[in-house]
């Protein structure tokens, strides 16, 4: 059975690889997620995404709920500028962001926490393992139900 993580979000994947933008919206297909996934990729483009739906919010309709799946290694603007920026602005501080990249360096890691990530997962190299580990992620965003803002940090490796 197909549902919707939370009905009204819709995932930002924000990473510059065609190949693993399009393997990540497949596996997280086959892991039963049918929201609208919005493909960015460059950190500027996700930044003035974001920022563009604020400026043309309407009077008396909330906000589109998003939850971003970031890259680090974007052109452009780099992941961390782009976590920054959502981060620290209380206007976007509360969308739920998810760092998927391929280095599981303790620093960068403990980085992207301080900055207020909700997730960090690593990438797999090998596409199989890649694969699952998304399947899996796709699994774990169906069961999560988060508050409207605030923070829930969950650290996996898979």
């Amino acid at each position: 059975m197909k549902e919707n993580i939370f009905p009204a979000i819709t995932i930002i994947l924000v990473e510059d690889d065609p190949g693993h933008a399009l393997l990540i919206k497949k596996n997280l297909l086959r892991a039963g997620i049918v929201n609208e996934i919005i493909h960015l990729d460059n950190g500027k483009k996700a930044i003035d995404f974001i920022f563009s739906e604020i400026m043309n919010e309407k009077p008396g309709l909330s906000m589109p709920h998003y939850l971003m799946l970031l890259d680090l290694n974007l052109p452009i603007i780099d992941g961390y500028r782009v976590l920054e920026t959502l981060k620290t602005d209380a206007r976007t501080r509360h969308i739920p962001i998810i760092v998927l990249t391929t280095t599981g360096n303790d620093m960068e890691v403990r980085r992207c926490y301080e900055s207020g990530c909700n997730i960090y997962l690593v990438k797999p190299v090998k596409y199989e393992k890649f694969a699952d580990a998304i399947q899996k992620l796709g699994m774990l965003l169906s069961f999560i139900n988060a508050p409207e803002s605030g923070q829930v940090q969950i650290t996996a490796k898979i």
